[in-house]
């Protein structure tokens, strides 16, 4: 038989329990495997970035980071599963810019994306070159620009497909500068790049590596979005330059179910700072032309609802809607 003081210590060991049950549980976070859903196909940059950053999180944490690749429906396929798993931290989110827009570019969808995903860490940030074929009559960014609003019928752009970070910049382009392009959108940017070096398109915006097309005279490289020098290319100028006010940055970055305990969100989001300090995973992230997205939870808040202000004015002016 327990005797009353035994009975209230138990009682009271189990109501703080009750009390606490996150804090405890992120202490010992994770006992199992985690799962990682990828927006995209095996292959990309994005998978290459969550894959380098999850064997990291791997050896941190102890336990395995499983990648599962769900591509489709603008990456709405990948955050579904996430939505409805359980919200204990087991099951990520892998995402860009793409999927912060979701609500944006899609009708129907079961969550909505600000409301409903949680942000745990960044992992990468990067910028887009724009890409010109040769046959095109002008070597710089402001001469294309030029020729463009000469040549309204004559500039056919490709993009990996609609509502991809490429097609994005192109139409931001576009709204800023008043010129007229073409829309040819691909299943990915090694097919666009490949119709690109074919002369079948004139421009195109890639993050892949092209220094080695750029620099044998294949490819014209007119400059990039972002405002720093470009880590493959430092000798591009930044487009800003020539059209004040033109900024893209790419970026890739974890999420989680809103509702999964803050005390996991926040043990991840400083593992993962500590991983992207890591010399080598810096040095991972070079060639693919990315650096460490280092981040605090409130700071990526602030980072994906920015986004959406801005692209919401350029997908209305655009009216992008996905087939």
């Amino acid at each position: 038989m327990f005797h009353r003081r035994e009975v209230l210590r138990l009682v009271a060991g189990a109501t703080a329990a009750l009390q606490f049950p996150p804090r405890a549980f992120a202490l010992d976070y994770p006992t199992k495997m985690v799962r990682v859903e990828l927006t995209v196909a095996a292959g990309g940059t994005s998978d290459i970035i969550t894959r380098m950053t999850s064997r990291a999180l791997e050896a941190r944490l102890g336990q395995t980071f499983l990648m599962e690749n769900r591509p489709g429906a603008g990456g709405n396929l990948a955050a579904d599963v996430v939505y409805r798993s359980p919200p204990d931290g087991y099951t990520l989110l892998s995402i860009n810019k793409g999927g912060v827009l979701a609500n944006l570019l899609y009708d129907n969808l079961s969550f909505d994306f600000l409301r409903d995903f949680a942000p745990v860490a960044g992992m990468a940030t990067s910028s887009l070159v724009l890409l010109m074929h040769p046959s095109v009559p002008v070597k710089t960014f402001p001469e294309f620009l030029a020729y463009a609003k000469a040549n309204p019928t004559k500039i056919n752009y490709a993009t990996p497909g609609i509502s991809s970070d490429p097609h994005l910049c192109s139409e931001l382009l576009k709204m800023m500068t008043g010129i007229q392009m073409a829309h040819v959108p691909y299943r990915g940017g090694a097919l666009a790049l490949t119709d690109l070096l074919s002369g079948n398109v004139q421009v195109m915006f890639s993050n892949l590596p092209v220094a080695e097309y750029i620099r044998s005279g294949k490819l014209i490289g007119l400059g990039t979005t972002g405002l720093g020098r470009n880590l493959e290319l430092p000798e591009l100028p930044p487009m800003a330059n020539t059209v004040p006010g033109y900024e893209v940055d790419v970026w890739y970055a974890y999420v989680a179910h809103r509702n999964t305990p803050a005390d996991i969100v926040e043990k991840l989001n400083r593992e993962m700072r500590t991983v992207l300090a890591d010399p080598k995973v810096v040095d991972g992230l070079k060639p693919l032309n990315a650096a460490p997205l280092l981040m605090t939870t409130a700071e990526l808040e602030k980072l994906f609802r920015a986004e959406v202000e801005k692209w919401g004015k350029v997908i209305k002016f655009a009216k992008i809607k996905p087939e």
